[in-house]
Order: C-alpha cells, then sequence, then structure tokens
C-alpha cells in the first residue's frame, strides 16, 4: 500500500517540517527524532500549528472538552506523520507503528485518557491500516505539559530500508 497516497486520500493536512522546521527544541535541548537500526524514536509531538500555537491549550475537563481534545490528539498525530516523513523521507518506509507513549493533561476527575488518544491512534490505524498502524499504546493521564498543550505523543515506529 502506498501510504504517501494514502494520507492524501484521506485529505490529511501533514505539516512540511523541511518548511516549517519541528517546533519541539523550543522546549529544551533535543532533536526532532533518533534511529537505531530498524527503530525510529520521534521525539515528543504536540498539538501545535506550523507558528506554534498550541490547539486547545488547558487542562481536560476543566479548560478542554472530551472532544477537544481528541482533535488535538488528531492535530499531534498529524504532527507525528510530519516528523516520520521528516525523518525517512516518506511515510512508505513504515514497517509499522511500535508503540504510542500519549499522555494528557486533565482534571483530576477525569478518567477517559484512552478516549483521547484514540484520536492520535485512530489517524494512524487510517494511514497505516490495522496490522501496520496499530501498536502497543500507553496513556497517562498528567497534571502539566509544556507550553499548556493538553496532549502530548512519542512515538517508535519500525522502518524498513
Amino acid at each position: 500500500m502506498d501510504f504517501e497516497q494514502r494520507a492524501r486520500e484521506l485529505d490529511l493536512d501533514i505539516p512540511d517540517f523541511s518548511v516549517t522546521p519541528y517546533t519541539g527544541p523550543k522546549y529544551g535541548t533535543m532533536k526532532s527524532h533518533h534511529q537505531v537500526g530498524s527503530l525510529l524514536f520521534l521525539s515528543g509531538h504536540v498539538p501545535e500549528y506550523p507558528d506554534g500555537t498550541p490547539l486547545y491549550p488547558g487542562r481536560v475537563g476543566e479548560d478542554v472538552t472530551p472532544e477537544q481534545a481528541i482533535e488535538a490528539a488528531r492535530l499531534t498525530a498529524l504532527n507525528c506523520l510530519a516528523g516520520i516523513r521528516y525523518a525517512l523521507g516518506d511515510l512508505n518506509r513504515v514497517a509499522a507503528i511500535v508503540r504510542s507513549l500519549n499522555f494528557v493533561v486533565c482534571a483530576p476527575d477525569f478518567y477517559e485518557v484512552g478516549r483521547i488518544a484514540n484520536g492520535a491512534t485512530d489517524v494512524f490505524r487510517d494511514v497505516f491500516g490495522e496490522e501496520r498502524g496499530i501498536g502497543g499504546r500507553a496513556t497517562m493521564g498528567v497534571v502539566s505539559l509544556a507550553s499548556n498543550v493538553c496532549f502530548e505523543n512519542w512515538l517508535t515506529v519500525e522502518v524498513t530500508d
């Protein structure tokens, strides 16, 4: 399957990090990704637009509705796809999503963090298919993230040559 074509069919607006750089380094000393053998490790990606503006800042269950947080998770997934494309040249080198680690900034009594993470992992499934697009996943509710974003994703991807 051609994953670049699939992303176009889904009408996904994936940023081009070669034009508008990955915004992660503004958070400290880091790089966008690191590859070891056939594994690509993406640094934390968040729901920011190319100009660095976060989508729905705040806490889910207080400032942000679950529906808004799911939308933020989807934007995060698009940024992850941009990170994959930037690291590998195109999405067709993806063999599989290995692991997705998700962080949801939420009120202490908000327990649907997995539902929020579905916003991101559903995008990976839609692009790469059930077999390649769904990997292991963990999702945690946290007190805060940099720039008051409501969601963050760390992704590990198996790649082909």
